[in-house]
């Protein structure tokens, strides 16, 4: 595949989709800028190189189809403008209109435009080919740099790829997610132990019986460790637990057993009284929770055991924290599991963390930059681990 340091876009209208879909305060400010800041060095390739660049993104789940306030890009221009250091060409009118088009045919060289949520039109999530090649038209090649949309099959991040057979190209994010992923996936060193987390067994289901083809090790904690504990008779008093995916924790754990594979899970948990930080908490052994208390952490006990396990692997992922880390005093047991994490890379593991909580928890640990590899992408890199490839990565391959 062509990398973009091989192109020269001078003069090129530079269809790009990029993710600028953050999380926003209530006063519409930025709470998390890294998907904008993981873009920037691709948007500056093309603005150096004289392109003229057309930025395509979503944010959040538009229902109506047509405009909508809440979900505009606006509140996002002006940031992206401050990490340029330059003007953002911008209208909240919507593709098509003779505004958008006269903005757009009068982009110069190293011009950046944004237009607005893609995802106000129907067409875009339903892939459709008519919509895709109205598009097309408006530019001479096209990018895709938005990893975390990549396993939608939709207009802006598969179909639209189609209509530039030669001049279709991974942004520098894509390029390094896909090159990680691979790495992972492909040529993971020995042991490889994964990390899983959450509050839900439901959403984990199928990254589990993916990883257990795949894994020498895998450690359970967060909410979903309740279900498993119930699987195998234990007592998890008001414990969060998925009744109706009993019987999948049970099959799970015996694949995982016939495969050989360390399925670890908590053998000591904090608990609390009310799902508060100041709640009265204590440590109790894993299968004996009493009725009116519920699991908010793994216990310093299984800490160790995890961090043990985690410190001989050699490939390390890590998908869910490991317990309400959001409230300081059930925030441990996945800061330990973070550390333990850091260390083994400085040891020389190969360490990948996706998911936004657990992306957020390495931020807030400040451990980012102790880790191999931070993807953006938490349900697109789950299921480029279950499926080998994403639609938006096949698009640009095949």
């Amino acid at each position: 595949m062509t990398s973009i340091n091989d192109i020269n876009f001078k003069g090129k209208k530079v269809l790009i989709r990029v993710d600028f879909n953050v999380p926003l305060d209530k006063n519409k400010q930025i709470t998390d800028d890294s998907r904008i800041v993981e873009s920037l060095p691709t948007i500056k390739k093309l603005i150096a190189d004289g392109g003229k660049v057309i930025m395509m993104a979503h944010f959040g789940r538009p229902k109506q189809g047509g405009f909508e306030e809440d979900y505009s890009l606006k509140p996002i221009v002006g940031y992206v403008e401050k990490m340029l250091g330059k003007k953002v060409a911008f209208t909240q009118k919507l593709l098509f209109d003779n505004e958008v088009l006269d903005m757009i045919n009068s982009l110069q060289d190293g011009d950046v435009m944004l237009l607005e949520n893609i995802r106000f039109y129907p067409q875009e999530t339903k892939g459709d080919v008519d919509f895709a090649e109205k598009i097309a038209a408006l530019g001479d090649c096209y990018i895709n740099d938005a990893f975390a949309a990549s396993h939608r099959n939709h207009v802006s991040t598969c179909t639209l790829a189609h209509f530039f057979p030669n001049h279709r190209y991974f942004g520098y994010l894509m390029e390094h997610e896909v090159t990680n992923l691979q790495r992972l996936m492909r040529n993971a060193g020995r042991p490889f132990t994964s990390v899983i987390g959450g509050a839900k067994i439901s959403s984990k289901i199928n990254i589990l019986e993916s990883l257990i083809d795949k894994s020498d090790n895998i450690l359970i904690g967060g909410g979903m460790v309740f279900t498993f504990l119930k699987a195998q008779q234990k007592t998890i008093g008001s414990s969060l637990c998925e009744d109706d995916c009993i019987e999948e924790a049970k099959r799970i754990m015996e694949k995982a057993k016939a495969k050989n594979v360390s399925l670890l899970l908590p053998v000591d948990v904090v608990i609390a009284d009310r799902f508060a930080n100041d709640a009265n908490r204590k440590t109790v052994s894993a299968d004996d929770i009493p009725s009116d208390w519920m699991g908010m952490d793994i216990g310093e006990k299984t800490s160790a055991l995890y961090q043990d396990v985690i410190m001989k692997s050699q490939t390390i992922l890590w998908n869910g924290p490991m317990g309400v880390f959001e409230m300081d005093n059930f925030a441990t047991g996945t800061k330990n599991v973070a550390l333990a994490v850091a260390d083994a890379t400085d040891k020389g593991a190969f360490s990948t963390i996706g998911g936004g909580d657990s992306v957020a928890a390495i931020h807030l640990f400040n451990l980012g930059e102790r880790v191999s590899y931070v993807s953006t992408g938490g349900g697109a890199m789950l299921e480029y681990i279950e499926q080998g490839t994403l639609p938006g990565i096949d698009a640009i391959l095949k």
